[in-house]
Parts: C-alpha cells; structure tokens; sequence
C-alpha cells in the first residue's frame, strides 16, 4: 500500500521519536538492526514512532534516547501527555535485522527487547516485522494505523541517484 497526497512526510532517525494527531501526517524511518516501536491510541487518531539503536537501558548517566527503554518510556510518555489512554495503545514493532555478518547479533537483541519490554508493560502487540538480514523503509500513518513496509534494497532502488556526466580527470565529492 502506497500512501498518495495529501500525505505529508516526517522522516525519524536514530535516537528520536515523534508524536502526532495530524491526520495528513505519516511518519518514516530506514532500519537495520535498529528498533522502531509504533504506538497508536485509536480512539484519538492519535500516534507516534521512536528509533532506538540499543536494547535496554543506558549504562551511563545520560538516558540517552539511542537505548531502547528510554526510547519507549519517552515516546509513551509524549502520548499520554496529548491524552492517550495507556490501556488502549496499540504497538507494533519494526527492524531488528542482523545486517552485517559475523558481528554481533545486536538486531537479535533489540527486537528481544522490544517484545519484551511490550509484553511487560500490558500493551497490545498489533503485529511485527522484525529480525532477518535485510533493513526496512516503513511508513506508518497514525491517523488509519495503516503502515508500509518496504525491503531495504527495494526502498533503496525506488529513487535511484542520477550520476552526473563524466568530464574526465575530475575527482567529485559527493
């Protein structure tokens, strides 16, 4: 499913989350082995994604947002402040793939996580798409919870990058 106009377009990245009621906003992020946790009170239309690198917590003292548990506690957080209802949030998990061969198994780890840390909480897991060896484009529209999934390899051939004409002997930078 492709979402057409009059479809605005907020892309997340590593370490952010984001939280809307807006009806003519979806909501993207390219994964690897990273996690992103869709959450969705239906009952407002309203929703939200993080994109965390990490399983777990912060070793540290900054409760940085790249660690899965603060990733997920700021993203519902940021919803039950704009009224959603905690016993009626949806969540639907994405990435987790191990991408890179003979390193660790962090994907592994993450979406471990991720379900985990869903199932502890008492929310109602909707559905996944986690784990294997490819990355994901998904697209998730809060208003509708209608979402698209697309491979990595595909979401990266859906706009291929125009070479410039070669005038011999230059070097580009791009």
């Amino acid at each position: 499913m492709t979402f057409q106009t009059p479809f605005r377009t907020k892309h997340i990245i590593q370490g952010e989350y984001f939280v809307t009621d807006d009806p003519n906003l979806v909501l993207s992020t390219l994964l690897g082995s990273c996690v992103a946790a869709c959450f969705r009170d239906p009952a407002l239309g309203m929703g939200g994604i993080n994109h965390f690198l990490l399983p777990g917590n912060d070793p540290g003292v900054s409760s940085s947002i790249r660690y899965g548990a603060h990733a997920m506690e700021q993203l519902i957080n940021a919803m039950l402040r704009r009224g959603a209802r905690r016993h009626g949030m949806e969540v639907w998990l994405f990435g987790g793939a191990n991408v890179l061969s003979g390193m660790t198994q962090i994907g592994d780890s993450n979406a471990k996580f991720a379900r985990k840390f869903v199932h502890d909480e008492g929310f109602k897991l909707r559905g996944e798409d986690l784990g294997g060896t490819r990355g994901r484009k998904v697209r998730f529209h809060p208003a509708t919870g209608r979402f698209e999934v697309t491979p990595l390899a595909e979401a990266i051939a859906e706009k291929p990058r125009p070479r410039p004409a070669s005038t011999g002997g230059e070097i580009e930078l791009f």
